[in-house]
């Protein structure tokens, strides 16, 4: 009951084969020019022997992906409170991170902090920004947005140059289960002109025991509010394009977003994602693309906000045909 009241934390204690956590921490300086995710978690799959921890590193300014990996025992957790984990020397929580890696020629090492943290606001009936769907124990995969802002404090030492992320911003989240959905788009920007703008939007099509069913989670913070379009509070999607680029409109009540993304193909990596517990190559992903956010009201017909967030994540796999259709 612990962890689903509080889907940031670790869900695998008990777990011992067909399953994977990883929590995702994409921090974007205050240029947007250096952008990284860090992607720590565990993977146990059919096979003992191939059970371990890793860190994924995506790089989004010289468009290079790693995937390090680690014993099992390296990894370690505490669910007190907030989630806290440890791979090796490197530990992760949703207040900071602090990096010792060295891979290949690449080196990694420092401290960041993170401040006036964004949570997804929740209840108890709907908790975390997956809401009920918590509480359902068959479903393959599970999503938390840990954080849909944040400020970044501190410097990182990478490849012997000290990187400056002071200013900068934290977006963090997370996935659990045996297996990525079927099929998954994925939008993500904080970098925005305005400090307090925000969006993050996940579209999947998710298998279930009767039918599979097309969900998604779109959260926007705008200055001081959070306004969510979701599967749960009966919001309607329109998907218009998808691919490398994509163009969706979402509706609730008197409100209206519209999302257009522009990215380039060169710009898109391909990384490990989860099948049965093992991780495979599956998801394709950069953190180089734009993405266009319109907000208005159809009553009133008055333009809320419209902007341009930079060093946007955008991911997509699986059958994608399976979410227009």
């Amino acid at each position: 009951m612990k962890t689903m009241l509080n889907p940031d934390l670790y869900h695998g204690s008990k777990k011992e084969k067909n399953f994977f956590e990883g929590w995702y921490f994409k921090i974007v300086d205050k240029n947007n020019l250096n952008k990284f995710a860090f992607i720590p978690g565990i993977s146990l799959g059919q096979c003992v022997n191939e059970h371990h921890s890793f860190i994924q590193v995506l790089d989004g300014l010289n468009i290079k992906y790693n995937y390090l990996k680690f014993d099992k025992s390296d990894f370690n957790f505490n669910n007190n409170n907030d989630f806290k984990l440890n791979i090796k020397s490197n530990s992760f929580s949703l207040n900071n991170i602090n990096l010792n890696l060295k891979y290949d020629d690449n080196t990694i090492i420092g401290s960041l902090k993170f401040k006036n943290i964004v949570k997804w606001k929740d209840s108890f009936i709907n908790p975390g920004s997956m809401g009920f769907y918590n509480y359902l124990n068959f479903m393959e995969c599970y999503s938390q947005v840990c954080a849909v802002n944040g400020d970044i404090v501190g410097k990182l030492n990478i490849n012997g140059k000290l990187i400056d992320f002071t200013g900068g911003k934290v977006y963090i989240e997370k996935n659990w289960g045996k297996s990525f959905p079927k099929s998954w788009v994925w939008i993500q920007s904080n970098s925005f002109k305005e400090h307090n703008v925000s969006v993050t939007c996940s579209l999947a099509t998710i298998p279930f025991p009767i039918k599979d069913f097309k969900g998604f989670l779109i959260g926007v913070t705008l200055k001081n509010k959070f306004i969510s379009f979701t599967t749960i509070n009966n919001s309607k999607l329109d998907l218009k394009s998808i691919g490398e680029d994509i163009e969706l409109t979402v509706s609730k009540g008197n409100l209206k977003l519209t999302l257009k993304t522009k990215t380039k193909k060169s710009d898109f990596v391909l990384c490990m994602g989860p099948k049965n517990g093992e991780m495979i190559p599956l998801v394709n992903e950069t953190l180089s693309g734009l993405v266009e956010i319109t907000l208005e009201n159809t009553k009133t017909k008055k333009l809320i906000y419209k902007g341009i967030g930079n060093s946007t994540g955008v991911e997509y796999g699986g059958e994608l045909i399976n979410i227009k259709n």
